[in-house]
């Protein structure tokens, strides 16, 4: 299962017009992790995810967008 969640991150904190320093401070954390959710190379925890969807006002299923073709 493939989500587009790191892009879907990036999409939405661009169109709320937010640095990654900026939703870091949102999440109580540091730039890097925000980078690190938009290139995939880290993936945030429930937790997180719940915290963005609301920050965005979309729903978790909006935010990660997941790919069942492969089910």
């Amino acid at each position: 299962m493939k989500t587009k969640l790191a892009e879907n991150i990036k999409y939405y904190r661009k169109q709320m017009g937010m640095t990654q320093s900026q939703l870091a401070k949102k999440l109580n954390g540091k730039k890097s992790l925000v980078c690190n959710y938009e290139k995939g190379y880290s993936t945030p925890d429930i937790l997180t995810v719940c915290k963005l969807a609301k920050f965005f006002n979309i729903t978790v299923d909006e935010l990660i967008e997941y790919d069942d073709t492969a089910l």
